[in-house]
């Protein structure tokens, strides 16, 4: 019965006995009874407004939480804008007067598992990160690119203009990456693809013929010196290369300094299983 309802009664009893001439003791009993209907009442209201504010906080902390996650990834080049998708139709729902307390609990709960995922995942690239930290060292950049660690190695060190031969420069440099990845046995164990790029003024002719050819040649020669026993002593099994042109740019084709950076070969660090059924799994 609501609580209001049966005050109500208990007071139309209570004054029913006074009016029937019970004693004064009866009729203040009666009255007792629906001062406590009352008072329990408010208790209970108290206590579900404090449960419902606690619970809006809550759930606030934890929208704040995945939005600093996700801007940090972000600016690391973690792309997770599905994910963002995805909580936007919880958080609209939510923000109605009427969500009821069941599916503000719901939404609490698939945020929490949102920023645990998102934390092992910034977890996961920072440690793979401070791997490779001693690449930094060498003057090489080691970034996150669609959704996966690359260590970028400037094309004019590597070879000369328009030629696929490396230069000893180049190769002392890739000796000293295959040293650091071979340091490390949860690196060496990793699988790696060397992909070659250019920038975007066309070649003329040559044995090569286009950009395409270029890069493709320049990332094997690349792999060529990391797996052979007198370069990087690489395992074979666990590289590969890919030619990209240039399709794949990281500044404008419009300057010297912008085309010099687009010539480069990338050895991206290619995700593991867990991995990539980890970033899909997010963004579903």
């Amino acid at each position: 019965m609501n609580v209001r309802i049966l005050a109500a009664s208990t007071l139309a009893a209570a004054l029913a006995v006074s009016g029937c001439g019970y004693s004064e003791e009866e009729w203040q009993a009666q009255l007792g009874k629906y001062n406590q209907l009352l008072a329990d009442k408010n208790a209970s209201d108290q206590a579900a407004a404090a449960a419902q504010k606690k619970l809006a906080e809550e759930l606030a902390g934890e929208q704040a939480k995945v939005s600093e996650l996700t801007k940090k990834l972000a600016d690391a080049g973690v792309d997770i804008s599905k994910l963002n998708e995805s909580l936007q139709a919880s958080a609209t729902k939510v923000s109605a007067l009427s969500s009821t307390l069941e599916e503000r609990e719901k939404a609490l709960a698939e945020y929490k598992a949102r920023a645990k995922q998102l934390e092992q995942i910034k977890a996961r690239f920072e440690m793979l990160r401070k791997k490779l930290d001693e690449l930094t060292k060498l003057g090489l950049a080691v970034n996150i690119r669609k959704n996966r660690m690359v260590i970028s190695l400037p094309g004019d060190v590597l070879f000369d203009s328009g030629r696929e031969t490396l230069k000893k420069e180049g190769q002392e440099i890739l000796t000293k990456v295959a040293g650091i990845i071979k340091n490390d046995a949860s690196l060496l164990g990793r699988d790696y693809q060397v992909a070659g790029h250019t920038d975007n003024k066309p070649l003329a002719g040559g044995v090569f013929r286009d950009n395409w050819g270029l890069s493709l040649m320049r990332a094997r020669e690349v792999l060529l010196y990391l797996v052979s026993e007198k370069g990087g002593n690489m395992p074979t099994a666990k590289w590969s290369a890919a030619g990209f042109g240039d399709t794949d740019p990281i500044a404008t084709n419009d300057t010297d300094e912008g085309r010099q950076k687009n010539r480069r070969c990338d050895v991206i660090v290619v995700p593991s299983v867990e991995e990539m059924l980890d970033l899909k799994a997010i963004t579903q």
